[in-house]
């Protein structure tokens, strides 16, 4: 899995808010354990105009021409924007299995659902907490198609938009990636940059400084 510090990539928009779990990988596609496979079934439903099953030629489907991920100025993107409560519904794993096999490596919205969001730190996405207004600018940015590259930075815990425009986010310091290809907790590195005290235990950074409009949010621990 590859580590999350500084990601630039395309933009795509997904206006809707409460996205849950069986809209972002339905049940019938649920019967593989292997973590991929699952990108050419994400939002299926949204995607197809079709009824999708498994073992389906996707070349033979008709795509919908109304969502946002079948745009041509989309294709390729890494960043997703979302509304509130995104992965709400069931605690499935395939959720972010899907997101990431699809090529997400971050999405962006007000909230999340607890069990999404932390499925999505133990598979090497970065979910980001923004204010609605700060995700409002987003969302203007990313109708610019293949012009809206951000930049999420995950060690300076802002994300720079594409007119130099900065919102700060913060993610508690056990979670950041170290050196390892997962989110993993800082004290297994002996990263002289780490944070830590004299024994050995993590002690907590100094809290980011606050950006008007943006919404701070602190972390608990959890391993890959």
């Amino acid at each position: 899995m590859q580590p999350f510090r500084v990601l630039t990539g395309l933009v795509a928009p997904l206006d809707r808010a409460n996205v849950d779990t069986d809209a972002i990988i339905p049940k019938q596609f649920l019967k593989s354990v292997n973590r991929s496979g699952f990108g050419p079934n994400l939002f299926d439903a949204w995607r197809y105009l079709d009824a999708g099953e498994p073992g389906m030629d996707i070349s033979r489907r008709r795509p919908n021409p109304d969502f946002a991920l079948n745009e041509p100025r989309y294709q390729g993107a890494q960043i997703l924007l979302a509304r509130r409560n995104f992965g709400c519904g069931s605690s499935r794993e395939h959720a972010p299995w899907a997101l990431g096999d699809y090529g997400f490596r971050a999405i962006i919205a007000p909230s999340f659902a607890d069990i999404f969001f932390n499925n999505c730190f133990k598979n090497g996405i970065l979910p980001v907490k923004v204010s609605k207004e700060d995700l409002a600018k987003l969302m203007d940015d990313a109708e610019r198609g293949a012009n809206a590259t951000v930049t999420v930075d995950l060690a300076s815990q802002e994300i720079h938009g594409p007119d130099g425009g900065t919102v700060k986010f913060e993610v508690d310091a056990f979670r950041r990636p170290m050196s390892s290809a997962c989110f993993t907790t800082p004290q297994r590195s002996r990263d002289s940059s780490s944070p830590s005290t004299s024994n050995g235990r993590l002690s907590r950074p100094p809290t980011a400084a606050r950006y008007s409009g943006s919404t701070s949010t602190r972390f608990a621990s959890t391993a890959c």
